[in-house]
């Protein structure tokens, strides 16, 4: 089983962390060059289904459910699966004096019949995670502080 987690700390109000960093569409542009295109194609309550499609052209969808007022996301990656067997994963914010923590945890393992293994898969997660939480913090620190100044 792979597992990953990596966490940053974002200097903004947990309302526009949590809102900016769960909406979909904007994923093309806060993920850096790893999706080409974020897709709601779905929204029923807290649930949305989605469609991400990375520079590779490959697509696949997933199921997100927000919990604002618990302050956490999870989702599931759902068609199709393959390279996984599986691949969930947690978002969790924590307010702190310094601003919002955003935890990413992933579990997942790789299909036998993938190119890569979870070991493999974890250095690639983890690496990606790093750069993307930095564009997330960036932009969200930026747009906070014109909110702040409007």
């Amino acid at each position: 089983m792979g597992h990953t987690r990596n966490v940053i700390t974002i200097n903004a109000p947990y309302s526009l962390v949590f809102d900016i960093s769960n909406d979909i569409p904007r994923w093309s542009s806060l993920f850096g060059k790893e999706y080409v295109k974020a897709e709601v194609l779905e929204k029923k309550g807290n649930e949305i289904t989605f469609r991400l499609t990375d520079d590779e052209n490959k697509s696949w969808v997933s199921k997100r459910w927000l919990y604002k007022d618990l302050k956490f996301a999870y989702a599931s990656r759902w068609e199709p699966m393959f390279p996984f067997k599986y691949m969930k994963i947690i978002w969790l914010y924590n307010e702190t004096p310094d601003g919002v923590e955003m935890v990413w945890i992933q579990d997942f393992a790789m299909d036998p019949k993938a190119k890569f293994n979870d070991e493999k898969v974890e250095g690639f997660v983890n690496q990606h995670s790093t750069k993307n939480m930095q564009i997330f913090k960036e932009v969200i620190e930026k747009e906070a502080g014109l909110a702040a100044k409007k």
